[in-house]
């Protein structure tokens, strides 16, 4: 930090006063925005927080005159909230931001027009953020982290501020996503059910009118949220609205929701190229696509195996588990495929035996019964068209269409 005069402190406070008061009087949401970023680090906040340092009376100035007074319950602890950012007790940030964006809030329920929107969509944000921050800071002194969970009790007050019939209800969606990305962190997504009835049965307002950004971080959550239910076809409606509504400059977005949404795909039979994959750093699925081309059970199981905490932290890891029943599928068509090549005649007859010799191969050890049953499974799930003739220990499949594709169906529905 240069050094800095009380003189020149004097004046930086006063200038972002002034700017303050300016904002609100000329409606100037893009500049009341900047003033609230506090985690943006913007040069202008940083020297406002070393020069409160060097003029510790910051409070006196904003008493003094009406114009700056009647925000002083905003801006006050915003003050104090910007100092103890600045040198790194994020503890005291937070609570100071609290009581800052609790003031603003019955303020900008008063102002008439949504004019003020941008600035509290900030306060939604930085709320979130420096909670994450501060229960960071308070698990490393062995204490409960608490703070998001504050948080979202502050973002539910300011969802029914938004929620209802005017301009402002456009906002709803932006404060719905950051209450999501709050209870995936915590775990509490069963939370997230009473918001998405308010948005989603409030037919006073068409999902469409919503800020295309807004959409597209509601449906790739609401679509998580799906696949969590094990809602496949719901998941994909969800997550592919996400992609393709998705600015394709953002990369990394299109990689987070191609993290759910490749599995929910593999999950109804649809196969993502391997350059979609190299694209988007997403080649842990690469041998699952592989092992579902080939029918080989134990590729899938080594994928499984080998990035196991990743598949399990993005909770697709069931997902993909249940995709073993789609891999017996592809490994009797490629035995099918074999035997009609030597003797189309008895093509489609097939032993078990001979699928029992197929996963030895593999290097996976099955009796006939397990078999059996798999092979029953497999018929009851309409993945495989033909019954047994349990005497002779084969399976007789059905002479027209014995491998059913999915055609985009979930196998187990």
């Amino acid at each position: 930090m240069a050094y800095l005069s009380m003189g020149e402190a004097h004046r930086r406070i006063t200038e972002y006063l002034n700017r303050f008061s300016e904002a609100v009087s000329f409606q100037d949401g893009a500049s009341l925005k900047q003033l609230l970023s506090v985690s943006s680090n913007s040069p202008s906040l940083l020297s406002l927080a070393d020069s409160l340092n060097v003029f510790q009376d910051a409070n006196r100035l904003i008493k003094q005159s009406d114009k700056y007074s009647q925000f002083g319950e905003i801006i006050a602890p915003f003050f104090r909230c910007l100092q103890s950012y600045r040198i790194g007790n994020l503890l005291d940030a937070y609570h100071a931001f609290e009581k800052a964006a609790n003031a603003f809030l019955p303020e900008f329920r008063n102002w008439e027009s949504a004019w003020a929107l941008e600035a509290l969509y900030v306060i939604a944000y930085e709320i979130r953020i420096l909670a994450e921050r501060a229960d960071r800071e308070l698990a490393s002194n062995g204490k409960s982290p608490e703070k998001l969970k504050g948080a979202g009790s502050f973002l539910m007050k300011v969802f029914g501020v938004l929620a209802g019939k005017g301009p402002k209800r456009v906002g709803a969606l932006y404060v719905t996503c950051q209450l999501f990305k709050i209870y995936f962190k915590l775990g509490t997504v069963h939370l997230c059910r009473s918001v998405i009835r308010s948005i989603e049965t409030a037919r006073i307002f068409d999902f469409e009118e919503f800020p295309k950004r807004d959409k597209v971080t509601y449906m790739y959550y609401t679509g998580r949220l799906e696949v969590f239910n094990e809602n496949f076809p719901a998941a994909d409606h969800k997550l592919s609205y996400a992609l393709m509504h998705c600015n394709p400059h953002h990369e990394a977005n299109i990689r987070m929701i191609l993290k759910y949404l490749i599995p929910v795909k593999l999950s109804i039979g649809i196969l993502p190229e391997d350059r979609l994959l190299e694209k988007y750093g997403l080649v842990e699925y690469s041998n699952v696509v592989q092992a579902l081309k080939r029918g080989d059970l134990r590729l899938l199981r080594q994928a499984l195996q080998e990035h196991e905490d990743r598949f399990l932290r993005s909770g697709v890891f069931l997902v993909l588990e249940k995709l073993e029943l789609q891999v017996y599928q592809r490994l009797l068509k490629k035995i099918y495929i074999i035997q009609k090549q030597r003797d189309p005649s008895k093509a489609h007859q097939m032993k078990l035996e001979v699928i029992v010799k197929a996963l030895k191969w593999l290097e996976i050890d099955m009796d006939l019964d397990e078999v059996e049953c798999i092979v029953a499974m497999l018929i009851y799930k309409n993945l495989v068209k033909g019954y047994f003739a349990h005497k002779s220990k084969v399976v007789v499949l059905s002479k027209q269409d014995p491998f059913p594709k999915l055609n985009a169906k979930p196998v187990n529905s």
